[in-house]
C-alpha cells in the first residue's frame, strides 16, 4: 500500500511527532511504501520526499504587523497546496494519513486530498479543530470553553494563546475560516482519536464527529524487546515540555512541602523560570532523550504528570508503564483514563499541591510488595492496550475499510 504521512515536522519535537515518526516506521517495516509530506528543518531526518517539503509557516514569533501580513498564509497556505499537488501527482498515494496540519500546512491541503478522491485519516493528537488556542485553557490558565458555540472571538478576548492578543487574534481568524469556509469534519474521512476522553469531548461539540470517529490508542514502538525495572528508584521524575499547563509549578511546591527529590527533565519556555526552584533535591536537567531518558525513568521511584489542561493520552504515561514504572497524574483529560488509581498509580486533584503532596507521600511509603505489584500492573496495562503489533492490526483494518 502507498501511504502518504503527513505531520508539520519530521523530527521529535514532542508526543505528537514521536507517534508520526513509528507510524511511519511500523509501516515500513510491515511493507507498506510510506511517501512524507512535512515542513523543511535542518533538523528532518532523511527523506527521499524532501524535494516535495514546504517552508516554515510559523508566525509565533513575528510582531503584530508582521502575523497581519502573513495571515493568508497561516489560515490557507497555497505554497503548501501546490507541493502536495506535485507529491500527488509524481507519487499517486492510496491514502492520506494526517497528523499536525493546521497553521503548517491549512486546510488547504484537505481540500487538495479531497479533490482527487484520496480517501484522509486524521490522528487527532490536540484540540485544535474545536478550540483555537487547542489547549481549552485562557490567558490566566484556567480551564476555558468559551468557544463552544462557535464564538472564536472569545479567543482573543480571554488571550487564550500565551496571553497575548496577537496570537490569539491569529487563531481566531483561522477557527472563523474554517467554521465558515473549509470543514474539516465534513472533508476528513476518519478521525482517530488517541482516548476516549478527546473523542468524547469532539463529539460533545460537534455531533457530525460520532459517525467518523474511533479510538486507537497510540503504541510504543519496540514494546516486547524493553526489559520493564521492578526496583525502587529514590526520585520522582516529571519528562516532558516546560509551560504552564503542564503543571510543573504545582509539582516543585509538592516536592518541598513533602522534602522529596524531583528530576526535572525537559526544555520549553518557562524553562529558565523553573530553574529558579532549582534546590539540592530539585534537580532540572535540560532535554533528554533515548537512553539517557530510559535510564532516568527506569531508575525513578515514580513518574509525575501534573498536567492542568486536558491532556490526549500522554506518551510519558506509556513510557514510564512500558519501563515499568507507575505514574502519578492529575484527575483531568484523559490521565484518569490511562491511570487506574492504586493499581498502575496514584491520582490527585489537578493543580492541587497540597493533594500532591500527600499523594508523593504516599508513594514515597509504599512497600516493596505494594510497588511491585503495581510495577506489573503498569507493564500489564501497557502490553494490553500499547502493543504496536495490535496496533498496525487495527490501523490497516481502518485502512482497508475506507479504501474498500
Amino acid at each position: 500500500m502507498r501511504i502518504l504521512q503527513i505531520n508539520s515536522a519530521f523530527y521529535s519535537r514532542g508526543g505528537a511527532d514521536k507517534v508520526f515518526l513509528s507510524t511511519v516506521s511500523l509501516l515500513e517495516k510491515n511493507g507498506h511504501e510510506v511517501l512524507i509530506f512535512t515542513t523543511q528543518d535542518s533538523r528532518n531526518e532523511i527523506s527521499a520526499y524532501d524535494k516535495y517539503f514546504v517552508g516554515q509557516n510559523n508566525v509565533r514569533q513575528l510582531t503584530l504587523l508582521g502575523k497581519i501580513i502573513h495571515l493568508p498564509k497561516f489560515i490557507y497556505n497555497r505554497n503548501a497546496y501546490s507541493k502536495l499537488k506535485q507529491l500527488i501527482d509524481e507519487e499517486r498515494p492510496e491514502i492520506a494519513h494526517i497528523h499536525l496540519f493546521l497553521g503548517a500546512f491549512t486546510t488547504s491541503i484537505l481540500r487538495l486530498l479531497n479533490s482527487r478522491n484520496i480517501p484522509i485519516v486524521l490522528t487527532v493528537h490536540d484540540y485544535r479543530l474545536i478550540c483555537p488556542a487547542y489547549l481549552f485553557l485562557n490567558g490566566k490558565g484556567e480551564i476555558c470553553e468559551a468557544c463552544r458555540t462557535g464564538h472564536y472571538i472569545n479567543c482573543l478576548l480571554k488571550r487564550c494563546s500565551e496571553n497575548m492578543i496577537s496570537q490569539s487574534l491569529v487563531l481566531a481568524l483561522d477557527a472563523y475560516f474554517r467554521k465558515y469556509f473549509i470543514k474539516p469534519v465534513t472533508i476528513i474521512d476518519k478521525f482517530l482519536f488517541v482516548c476516549r476522553f478527546s473523542m468524547l469531548k469532539h463529539i460533545e461539540y460537534n455531533s457530525k464527529y460520532q459517525i467518523k470517529s474511533t479510538v486507537l490508542y497510540n503504541f510504543i514502538p519496540n514494546l516486547r524487546i524493553i526489559e520493564p525495572v521492578k526496583k525502587k528508584g529514590n526520585y520522582f521524575l516529571y519528562f516532558g515540555r516546560l509551560s504552564p499547563e503542564k503543571g510543573i509549578e504545582a509539582l516543585i511546591r509538592a516536592a518541598k512541602i513533602s522534602n522529596v527529590n524531583l528530576k526535572i527533565a525537559g526544555t520549553g519556555i518557562f524553562e529558565e523560570q523553573y530553574r529558579r526552584f532549582s534546590t539540592s533535591k530539585i534537580e532540572l536537567l535540560g532535554y533528554q532523550s533515548g537512553k539517557e531518558l530510559a535510564t532516568l525513568i527506569a531508575n525513578s521511584l515514580f513518574v509525575v504528570v501534573p498536567s492542568i489542561n486536558y491532556e490526549n493520552n500522554p506518551m510519558s504515561i506509556i513510557e514510564s508503564y512500558a519501563l515499568g514504572k507507575p505514574v502519578i497524574g492529575s484527575q483531568i483529560g484523559s490521565i484518569p483514563e490511562i491511570i487506574e488509581n492504586n493499581r498502575t498509580g496514584f491520582l490527585f486533584k489537578s493543580g492541587d499541591y497540597v493533594d500532591l503532596s500527600n499523594v508523593l507521600n504516599k508513594a514515597t511509603n509504599i512497600t516493596d510488595e505494594d510497588y511491585l505489584e503495581m510495577s506489573k500492573n503498569a507493564r500489564n496495562f501497557v502490553e494490553k492496550y500499547f502493543d504496536p503489533e495490535k496496533h498496525y492490526s487495527d490501523l490497516i483494518k481502518i485502512y482497508n475499510e475506507l479504501l474498500s
